[in-house]
């Protein structure tokens, strides 16, 4: 962002590359059935049970949730990457819907796998074509190589090229997904953003933006991708744990520095920037926060600023901290009797 054309206490809108919209209901979820001692056992005990768990009214109260929290931290555009096995069909309209009630702009992806069968990855590629045939602000969503057959791979990615979209996909995030670079050099297009990167080889040979989750990748103790070895544009997410965009940057930051003393805020705040080139318009968003200046040095160790104002082309959407569009309260009173339904369903799935 150019500095020279905001206040001292202004930023653009931030960018969220990479989020789970669907994942705002998950805190305080019950226990798994057991603890998982592998990254590979998260995704089987908690992520796909959760996302087996969710229905269409959970979806639209979980993403009105985090687009609150994203717009209340700052952050004005948010790429989503959703899955609900038992909720596929009219899923990317509910999450649009509830983004743009809120005011915050939204590129909605279904994340299409074989997990669920042959069906299963036949209906998530339909949801996508669906949204996309409507018009819809999206790219195709692939969960990830390891949980996908060739065939799915090359179907969703065809549908990518025949609507002029990108492909948002989880790469390399675990060692279950080391095959992933195999698989989709050749295929990766600079429209793609590829989540985490974590266990790529320098020499990888894949195009697209990187969407480094450091909080997400700390969580999982699937290891740190620096980011800056793999030689591709890099944009920051949060893989579901909020949209409060600094708090990532801050956590990337020091992240990087443990593992390199040298690395400096600016290098960091580049990341944050690289939301940018995926989303230009959010560079005209207006942030007013309640400290200045914006600096990286500063804001690498701020950690009580937080924004009065937001607007998102040319409206005002959080004034004095609170939101103008919608009923906040509302909102999370609703999210909280969804988030029991959800708890409740998770109880009957093992």
């Amino acid at each position: 962002m150019d500095l020279r054309n905001l206040e001292l206490n202004e930023t653009s809108g931030l960018v969220c590359a990479h989020h789970h919209l669907y994942s705002a209901l998950a805190r305080g979820m019950p226990a798994p059935p057991r603890t998982p001692q592998t990254f590979r056992e998260i995704l089987e005990l908690v992520w796909w049970r959760l996302d087996r768990a969710l229905d269409l009214e959970m979806l639209e109260w979980s993403a009105k949730l985090g687009a609150l929290e994203a717009i209340e931290s700052g952050t004005t555009a948010i790429f989503d990457h959703h899955e609900s096995p038992n909720a596929i069909e009219g899923s990317l309209d509910v999450i649009a819907n509830a983004c743009a009630e809120v005011g915050i702009r939204v590129n909605c992806s279904y994340g299409v796998t074989d997990r669920h069968g042959p069906d299963g990855a036949k209906r998530g590629l339909e949801e996508n074509l669906r949204f996309l045939a409507q018009g819809g602000q999206g790219m195709v969503g692939i969960h990830a190589a390891f949980t996908c057959e060739q065939d799915t791979l090359l179907a969703a990615v065809e549908l990518a090229q025949q609507h002029g979209v990108g492909v948002h996909i989880h790469v390399a995030e675990g060692v279950d997904d080391i095959d992933a670079v195999n698989r989709l050099r050749g295929l990766s297009q600079e429209s793609w953003l590829l989540v985490h990167g974590v266990h790529l080889p320098d020499n990888h040979g894949l195009t697209g933006h990187l969407v480094h989750n450091p909080r997400s990748n700390m969580n999982n103790s699937v290891g740190y991708a620096a980011p800056q070895r793999l030689g591709l544009p890099v944009a920051l997410g949060t893989d579901g744990i909020g949209a409060a965009m600094l708090d990532e940057f801050r956590v990337a930051y020091a992240r990087a520095r443990e593992c390199d003393i040298t690395v400096t805020p600016e290098l960091v705040w580049e990341w944050l920037e690289g939301g940018y080139q995926l989303v230009p318009e959010a560079i005209n968003d207006r942030v007013v926060w309640s400290d200045e200046p914006i600096d990286p040095w500063r804001l690498a160790y701020h950690t009580s600023i937080r924004p009065l104002s937001v607007q998102i082309a040319g409206e005002v959407v959080v004034s004095d901290g609170a939101a103008t569009r919608v009923d906040a309260e509302e909102i999370r009173a609703k999210a909280a009797e969804q988030a029991k339904r959800l708890f409740s369903a998770l109880e009957t799935i093992y």
